[in-house]
């Protein structure tokens, strides 16, 4: 017992620790699992035991026999099943031919390319070195995610790194267990009819039981047979049903069916989609927790000094410096990626939870059917996986300012909310070549937003998904633009750090507006305007006018025409270069110069010379 909840603390732990000091999770987890597993017995305990066994002698520890086996079975099967739901096909079509050549060229550069090098430092034979390679494919977004959300760079160059680690998660598994149940069933012998004859059943049954229990959840979830409290339970035994049976019909088929299942409704019209997927995220958290420290606590230090020796590093350096630039280059030639910015996603490769966990179950798997060399499997994997995220999480930033992909300025905007005002406002900044982020919960404004060309997301500030969205390093302005005060205030209290380092702003409420000597100074535009003023503003008069300006008393002059009239409200200023100054409502702090534009929004003032 002591034991047991001791893993699931220490996975915990390690998250908070992951998030405290956004690192990848897998690294402390992994860590951790050492620590109390090999290291223990090796270097701490006086009898030479484990503080955590996972397996002692097959029969003892928390999983005595194959328990083990079948409880990382039935984990990686449900986050297989979590990663194939975010597999969407518009998404492979939006993303661009760099990213799509990426997780398909450049997967087949690693895969040979890892098949080769492993073939030809460590002597292994050929099906074991191809299934280090499938391994080795996946990235993932647990990793890449919390290395590039401190790092503010090019968008192009954090959009690459982003979707091939979205996307390439479950191409990467999905080859994966290809290439693992074509070696189960052929037992070591190599290529032959039978082998294949049992790898077709394979694709089958995977697939068909996929395909077909995909369908069935769909049905029934759309028409509503299955009561609100229990659809992300019946999802989750719907998973476990798939893989059972599956398995039984031909063995080692279940982690296909699982992946085929979870692509399938992830493309289809399924309600409450989103809903379980957040499930499965939440659930994958917890048992990733779990698997990592229980993988690495089974690892023994003979199988880690397999790898001391000089191979291993060559190796290592094969993957790192040949393998992976010649896979990007390869997939980016014809893009608008510069040589600095293509060799910047060269060195950002690290490799995922997903490729260490299947590792694991594989490799034992592979060991108890007498495979040839399937005790290098685990141990390799886990070196490409810890050595990749250190090396990344340490260089990533200085390789970012060397390569010049590194942003100095971080002037881009963030608007919380995408109504009628924020439109007009984000339309006018994008036209003077500002990067403009929208973000709302109300998805017809989403779309609305982006039918007029402009960028925008359906989010709930009140949870973590800002946070998290790497896209937005270049942000350095932030602009809470709803109807509601409490919103826009704790989107200012909650988000200024991340995104408002230049400024952060909020409309004024009607209390305010009535009391200017206590003006805010995160107040936007005007004194005299709140919410529901601008919004009868841009019903009335949607337009955005530019009017030069002499001096300072030219400008106030012109605020004072405003304040006369309830028809336009003050925006921004632009300077000589281009570049757009946002107006606050105090105005303090504004340099006003000749030659300068004065930006407003309604009726032109030239009415009310």
């Amino acid at each position: 017992m002591l034991e047991l909840a001791g893993i699931i603390i220490l996975g915990i732990l390690a998250q908070w620790v992951a998030w405290r000091f956004k690192i990848p999770a897998i690294l402390p987890l992994i860590l951790i699992g050492l620590l109390v597993g090999p290291i223990a017995a090796e270097y701490i305990s006086e009898d030479g035991s484990k503080w955590i066994e996972p397996v002692w002698n097959g029969e003892k520890g928390l999983f005595p026999g194959d328990g083990l086996y079948y409880f990382v079975s039935l984990a990686i099967s449900i986050i297989l099943f979590e990663g194939g739901l975010t597999l969407r096909k518009e998404e492979i079509k939006n993303v661009g031919p760099a990213i799509t050549k990426l997780i398909t060229l450049g997967s087949v550069v690693t895969f040979f390319g890892g098949a080769v090098a492993a073939h030809y430092f460590f002597d292994l034979n050929w099906e074991i070195c191809f299934l280090f390679s499938a391994l080795i494919i996946v990235t993932g977004p647990t990793v890449i995610t919390p290395i590039l959300r401190n790092i503010p760079l090019k968008k192009d160059v954090s959009a690459v790194l982003k979707w091939e680690g979205i996307l390439i998660d479950p191409i990467g598994a999905l080859v994966a267990v290809l290439v693992f149940e074509f070696i189960s069933v052929g037992g070591g012998s190599g290529f032959t009819k039978t082998a294949f004859i049992e790898f077709g059943k394979i694709l089958l049954f995977g697939t068909t039981f996929g395909f077909t229990f995909a369908h069935a959840l769909k049905f029934v979830i759309n028409r509503n047979m299955i009561p609100h409290y229990l659809l992300n339970v019946v999802s989750l035994s719907t998973v476990l049903l798939v893989f059972v049976e599956s398995d039984i019909f031909a063995h080692e088929s279940g982690l296909l069916a699982v992946v085929v299942m979870g692509m399938v409704l992830g493309n289809s019209k399924l309600q409450n989609l989103n809903e379980i997927l957040y499930f499965k995220e939440s659930l994958s958290v917890l048992l990733i927790s779990i698997l990592f420290i229980l993988l690495a606590a089974n690892i023994n230090m003979a199988d880690m000094l397999l790898l001391y020796n000089w191979k291993t590093a060559l190796l290592f350096a094969t993957v790192v410096f040949i393998i992976r630039p010649l896979a990007v280059f390869l997939s980016t030639g014809q893009s608008k990626l510069k040589v600095n910015e293509k060799l910047f996603v060269s060195w950002v490769g690290p490799r995922g939870i997903v490729a260490a966990g299947i590792a694991s179950l594989f490799g034992s798997k592979l060991m108890k059917q007498g495979i040839a060399g399937a005790e290098y499997i685990t141990p390799l994997v886990f070196m490409i996986v810890l050595g990749t995220v250190l090396l990344n999480a340490t260089t990533a930033r200085a390789v970012a300012k060397m390569l010049g992909v590194f942003l100095t300025k971080s002037d881009g905007i963030l608007i919380i909310g995408a109504g009628r005002l924020s439109r007009l406002i984000a339309k006018y900044l994008k036209d003077n070549n500002r990067h403009v982020v929208l973000v709302d919960s109300n998805a017809a404004n989403i779309e609305k937003a982006k039918e007029i060309g402009l960028e925008a997301s359906k989010g709930d500030i009140y949870s973590e998904d800002l946070s998290n969205d790497i896209e937005l390093s270049d942000i350095g302005f932030l602009l809470a633009l709803t109807g509601n005060a409490d919103i826009n205030t704790y989107a200012i209290n909650k988000f200024r750090d991340q995104f408002g380092e230049n400024g952060s702003f909020r409309l004024i409420t009607s209390d305010e507006m009535n009391d200017p000597e206590n003006t805010p100074k995160e107040g936007l535009f005007s004194h005299t305007d709140d919410f529901v003023k601008l919004t009868d503003v841009v019903r009335e008069f949607p337009e955005i006018h530019e009017t030069k300006i002499d001096s300072k008393e030219h400008f106030n002059e012109l605020l004072e025409t405003m304040s006369n009239q309830s028809h336009s409200i003050p925006l921004f200023i632009k300077t000589k270069t281009g570049s757009l100054e946002i107006i606050p409502a105090s105005l303090n702090g504004l340099n006003i110069e000749n030659g300068y534009e004065f930006i407003y929004m309604g009726k032109e003032l030239e009415s009310y010379v």
